[in-house]
């Protein structure tokens, strides 16, 4: 049984394939196109799922998409028809997309796979809620997702059990906790549907002087954790910016261009927000307690990707165990609907629990040294443990080193497939590495990845946190690891097992065994405004246009000395990149 899911057209396009029941491979169209969010029809993510799972579109079973465009089409036209003229300007921007693209998704699928088989369609918040539940290690489980819209719906609630999902408490469009974070977003001067986690790094430098403000004069709360908002002061109900005047006089100014200087200001706005975020989510979730009394919580959803509201949920609600997949945003999408076919629709019995984000293609110590010998690049190749010993050292004498290993991460988070890695106690590494490296923001934080048996030793966390979608504090003894801890004590933690992970768990028993140290520095493999590397090439380029010393392939390690004559040649390597 072949299920291929598919999620795109809005933002963070992707495909997933679950062949019996196993979720073969995954991946965001964005990587393989290199244009971040990439959210056109993910056709190179499609050709690699079919190419992992040895098939072609002829053996597919079922084709699912990850919602339903009808509906969505209806909210859309409502809601302009219900502001204009307002609306008007918007109406004709979005219109012949639709026109063109988004009405036509089962005639473009046939086109595209050459398929005849069945396309099958589920809500946008059902696919959440599948991506979810139906990979968890849960057979019973609350269920809850929070995005910035669907179809109509923004926020749900429910209750798995076994193969079946029931949600039974809905927020509808424009009252929206995803999209009231993508307001201040946009009113802050970051990037909607992009930078929202910029704004949580950003909220711990800031006090949350407007916390009331945005609760009693943006939003009505309810104690459930429900709300409505204040639609005076928002435009994306009807135009092409987030926010209006109304909104810009309520805090006093106008908002934050792109790329000018961050005031202290920006930062209260900021922690005011996550506040408010942490708030509603502790409260839905202590509603949804309430009704289920269940021990187990699984998140969706965009707003899911949010680890300081999902540690809140675990510290201030009875929850003792939360799952929350490593692609919760609109890419889980597609093994949302694939699973939604697969357990709920034909009702197999659920095969697959979600141990890691290491879904995506990998490359050969064969095709990794033929790229780097047909663009003639200089490089040693070491035995593991040689790599691993070298690698460490290196690490020791605080030089940066690009990892490129096995089959490239699911989602945002790099988890030590595509990562930049640094040594955590150095201080200076916070900003070399965001300044020199990443060429990002000085206050955007760097998320530690430890030893998972050596995790409670450093930070107040137990068990496991293998996504990055979780903080936990700094133990107050253990502040050795400044470049990682940010300016409240608090750390994005990624814990790193043998079972999931042997060959960068074995590098950071290295490090650990040369340093006393079992944390790094572990960033994601690209630089601003570029999606993570998924190839050689990706990463050779990548690598060459920073400040990195080091870059590790496979067996191969690479040496920045050793390349000073290369930069000019980095237009030509667009041609030699191999089949």
């Amino acid at each position: 049984m072949n299920i291929l899911g598919i999620s795109c057209y809005y933002h963070d396009a992707a495909a997933a394939l679950v062949q019996d029941g196993q979720l073969i491979a995954a991946a965001q169209e964005e990587r393989f196109t290199r244009k971040k969010h990439d959210q056109n029809f993910p056709r190179h993510a499609i050709t690699y799922c079919l190419q992992q799972a040895g098939i072609s579109s002829q053996d597919l079973d079922y084709v699912g998409f990850y919602d339903k465009p009808m509906l969505k089409f209806e909210r859309i036209l409502y809601t302009y028809f219900a502001t204009f003229p307002k609306s008007l300007p918007s109406f004709l921007k979005a219109m012949p997309v639709w026109l063109k693209h988004k009405l036509w998704i089962p005639q473009e699928i046939r086109e595209e796979l050459e398929y005849e088989g069945p396309i099958l369609f589920s809500e946008h918040h059902q696919s959440h809620a599948a991506s979810a539940f139906l990979l968890s290690p849960f057979d019973h489980a609350a269920i809850l997702t929070i995005d910035g819209v669907g179809e109509w719906e923004t926020t749900t609630a429910g209750v798995g059990e076994g193969n079946e999902i029931r949600l039974h408490r809905r927020m509808h469009f424009p009252h929206s906790l995803g999209l009231l974070y993508s307001a201040f977003t946009y009113y802050l001067g970051f990037k909607v549907n992009s930078a929202e986690y910029k704004v949580m790094g950003l909220a711990p430098y800031g006090k949350p002087l407007y916390y009331e403000t945005i609760m009693e004069e943006l939003l009505r709360v309810k104690s459930d954790g429900s709300f409505k908002m204040h639609m005076k002061y928002f435009g994306y109900d009807y135009g092409l910016t987030m926010t209006n005047k109304r909104f810009d006089r309520l805090l006093g100014r106008p908002p934050r261009l792109p790329e000018s200087k961050l005031e202290q200001f920006h930062m209260d706005v900021a922690a005011s927000l996550q506040k408010a975020t942490d708030e509603i989510m502790v409260r839905l979730a202590n509603d949804l307690h309430r009704e289920t009394q269940s021990d187990n919580l699984c998140l969706a959803g965009g707003v899911a990707l949010n680890c300081v509201a999902n540690s809140k949920i675990l510290e201030k609600t009875p929850f003792k165990n939360i799952f929350i997949q490593p692609a919760a945003g609109d890419a889980g999408g597609a093994v949302g609907v694939a699973y939604h076919i697969e357990n709920s629709v034909l009702g197999k019995k659920r095969r697959f629990v979600w141990q890691d984000a290491f879904l995506g293609p990998e490359f050969s110590d064969e095709e990794i040294e033929a790229y780097l010998d047909a663009s003639s690049i200089p490089f040693r190749r070491l035995s593991e443990s040689e790599l691993l010993q070298e690698t460490a050292r290196l690490l020791t004498e605080q030089n940066v080193i690009g990892w490129f290993q096995g089959r490239m991460e699911w989602g945002p988070r790099a988890l030590g497939n595509r990562s930049i890695l640094a040594d955590a106690r150095n201080p200076e590494n916070q900003s070399v590495v965001n300044l020199k490296i990443k060429f990002r923001e000085s206050f955007r934080p760097f998320a530690p990845a430890i030893l998972e048996e050596r995790v409670s030793e450093y930070f107040t966390w137990e068990g496991k946190s293998p996504f990055m979608l979780f903080t936990a504090q700094v133990r107050e003894d253990r502040r050795t690891i400044p470049a990682v801890t940010h300016v409240d004590g608090s750390a994005r933690l990624q814990t790193v097992s043998a079972e999931e992970n042997r060959l960068f768990h074995g590098l950071l028993k290295e490090f650990e065994r040369q340093t006393n140290c079992p944390v790094l520095i572990n960033t994601s493999f690209n630089v601003r405004g570029e999606p993570i590397v998924c190839t050689p090439h990706d990463a050779f380029q990548c690598f060459m246009r920073t400040n990195m010393e080091y870059l590790v392939m496979g067996s191969f390690l690479l040496d920045k000395k050793g390349l000073e004559g290369m930069t000019s040649y980095l237009l030509e390597l667009e041609q030699v990149e191999p089949d």
